[in-house]
């Protein structure tokens, strides 16, 4: 697990923040404080991308739609194939909680 690396008190208050957010408009400003809007596009452009592959979009047809480069869909690809199961765990409760969406 590559974020092993990076743990410590400053991570877990990180991720202790963001856990503690109560609803979506919380999160949306505690993310236009914290990021850059780059930053947080790139983050929900890896999630569609995520969204995309699981569903069997082409390369090609997720490029199109997002805007990701293929080094990045590449990237998620990974993740997906041999990374912790995260995507399809956040994907996963998303979409149960929100089903129209998908």
């Amino acid at each position: 697990m590559q974020i092993d690396k990076l743990r410590g008190k400053e991570l877990d208050q990180l991720f202790l923040s963001i856990l503690s957010l109560k609803d979506l408009e919380e999160c949306y400003r505690f993310f236009d404080d914290l990021c850059t809007v780059n930053e947080i596009q790139s983050l929900a452009q890896r999630l569609e991308v995520a969204r995309m592959l699981r569903e069997g979009y082409t390369y090609h047809k997720i490029e199109t739609e997002t805007g990701a480069s293929t080094a990045t869909i590449s990237r998620v690809k990974r993740c997906l194939n041999y990374g912790n199961d995260a995507y399809e765990l956040a994907l996963d409760r998303v979409y149960e909680k929100h089903p129209k969406e998908s």
